[in-house]
């Protein structure tokens, strides 16, 4: 054969092609033309062709019929749900009203249901799913703030707290739902009234208190309900956020005690733990009852405890980095300045919450802002002289002079240009007064820290003496004696030490180094101390960091 007969090959028709070869060689003009053809054909039409075909193409016809069926019915169906799905309803204040209505009598027909047959869930399971149908249905009322008002005179409000109670948590997450939703701070700035009506009703109908009974028993361990957590935290968050004067009255009715209690619970981090730290972060931020011991102090020994939950949990917040900045923004630097200054109780406390904010590159903003509301007329009295108040508080001298050491390391640390300046001025005021305090309590701490040494090390000489291994566990017992005997704050004074002799101010260094000689100290001592701090330095920090402050130091304790 040559080219032309090939191309003008045609198989033999009369002999049934076998299955294998359907999908071989191509059929002729007069199949491609059928094929085309059947598309069109009605069923009809497809049952005469096949008596023509006979049982040549029977097989092929069957197939092609029943695809062409299956499509059909898929169309009609789909013809069918577009005739009988309706035109979406313009939801207006009839429609609201109509849903607010409809809600009411779901609500109150499963609250019938489950009192008559509080034992027989399968009557009043429908009505809860109708009831959650409903839930669902309400969230469009976010979307037009304005029309909040129908919420509270149709009396659904009331209606969507009483649900926060109800057996079934798979009601309480839809309620929660619709609740932060209703609530979210940008639709509640859409429409002034009808959020200020909202709020008011929620606050009145103590909304605070029926969300932390409904999270103390909400499971973690299940995803759905710990998501309801958040969304019961955004809720108060949306409140708080548009009102904050509600948040002394939101830890009045039991949130301050739940959060307190969820931060220290010894769970995994997560979303939740965090949220709660900026939860608490804010409520702190806006509770005037810190305020109150800004000039009283406390009355009684539980109210005096109370102001230390109180200061131990702001502690607590200021850890978490962004809380320095709402810390910042909240002015807590000046309250805790005032604080200082009254010479009350709360004094102690206020001094540790300006420690926890200043630490670390972190506190930055803080230690300039500290400088600039003149922090350093208050914070460097506190050095000079340890208060002897101090022991009505059950604080130690240590702890006082600890908090006063890390708050000027931090702000050598982290000050700049003129804030800097002003600090290390403060060093050669009166004839360096301040450098001779610092030496003095640089010899106390180092005794008290050599004395613990000895101590320690007659214990290893007597464990090894019967043959007992120091293990690291043994090791790391050691080392927290250490510091409890005062190693910590002698770090800090040997940091400061460092800072002021390598701040290019003669009269410092010659300072510092005059009075080491004069009573026997030991620059190597000091740059020993300096490696041993360097090393514990930057835990929870990244590799990065944990170097280069680390050869920062050792470069000051070098240059020393």
């Amino acid at each position: 054969m040559d080219v032309g007969e090939l191309l003008n090959y045609q198989p033999d028709r009369g002999a049934k092609r076998p299955r294998g070869e359907e999908d071989g060689g191509a059929g002729g003009d007069e199949d491609s033309r059928g094929g085309k053809q059947l598309k069109g054909m009605s069923a009809r039409e497809l049952a005469r062709y096949r008596e023509v075909a006979g049982a040549e193409g029977g097989a092929e016809m069957r197939e092609t019929e029943e695809l062409i069926g299956d499509k059909k019915i898929i169309l009609e169906k789909l013809m069918d749900q577009d005739a009988e799905e309706p035109e979406a309803e313009l939801v207006d204040e009839s429609s609201v009203k109509k849903m607010i209505l409809t809600f009411e009598k779901r609500s109150y027909k499963n609250q019938e249901l489950r009192i008559k047959f509080p034992d027989n869930p399968e009557k009043f399971m429908e009505s809860e799913l109708d009831l959650n149908d409903i839930i669902q249905e309400m969230h469009v009322i976010a979307t037009m703030p304005d029309l909040y008002h129908l919420l509270v005179e149709l009396n659904a409000v009331h209606s969507l707290l009483g649900l926060l109670s109800h057996e079934n948590t798979d009601i309480l997450s839809p309620v929660v739902d619709l609740l932060q939703e209703l609530t979210d701070i940008d639709t509640l700035h859409e429409s002034e009234d009808g959020a200020e009506v909202l709020i008011d009703a929620l606050l009145e109908g103590q909304v605070v208190a029926l969300l932390v009974q409904n999270m103390e028993r909400l499971d973690e361990q299940v995803k759905e309900e710990a998501d309801g957590i958040y969304n019961t935290l955004a809720i108060i968050e949306n409140m708080a956020e548009f009102r904050p004067g509600m948040c002394t009255e939101a830890a009045q009715q039991g949130l301050m005690q739940w959060l307190l209690k969820r931060i220290k619970a010894k769970m995994p981090f997560d979303a939740n733990k965090l949220y709660c730290s900026e939860i608490l972060a804010i409520l702190l931020q806006n509770n005037d009852s810190k305020c109150v011991f800004k000039r009283h102090n406390p009355s009684t020994a539980e109210e005096q405890e109370m102001m230390e939950n109180l200061f131990d949990a702001l502690c607590s917040c200021l850890m978490l980095p962004s809380n320095r900045d709402r810390f910042l923004r909240g002015e807590g630097l000046q309250l805790m300045n005032l604080m200082l200054r009254e010479k009350k109780m709360s004094r102690t406390s206020a001094l540790k919450v300006l420690d926890h904010g200043m630490i670390g590159p972190e506190g930055t903003d803080n230690c300039h802002k500290f400088v600039d509301i003149l922090g350093l007329r208050t914070i460097f009295p506190l050095f000079m002289k340890t208060p002897k108040k101090m022991r009505k508080t059950g604080v130690s001298e240590r702890e006082h002079e600890e908090h006063v050491c890390s708050i000027i390391a931090s702000m050598l640390r982290n000050l700049k240009s003129q804030q800097r300046s002003r600090l290390l001025s403060k060093f050669t005021e009166n004839d360096c007064e301040k450098v001779d305090r610092l030496m003095e309590l640089h010899f106390k701490y180092l005794e008290a820290v050599q004395q613990a040494d000895k101590r320690i090390e007659g214990e290893k000489h007597e464990m090894v003496r019967r043959g007992e291994i120091l293990d690291d566990s043994m090791e790391d017992e050691f080392y927290l004696r250490r510091l409890d005997a005062g190693l910590f704050v002698l770090q800090l004074i040997c940091y400061i030490m460092v800072e002021i002799s390598n701040s290019g101010i003669p009269q410092l260094q010659q300072r510092v180094h005059q009075i080491l000689n004069l009573r026997g100290g030991s620059v190597k001592v000091v740059r020993h101390i300096m490696r041993e701090y360097a090393e514990s330095i930057g835990d929870g920090k990244s590799d990065e960091f944990k170097e280069a402050e680390r050869k920062r130091i050792m470069d000051l304790a070098d240059n020393f």
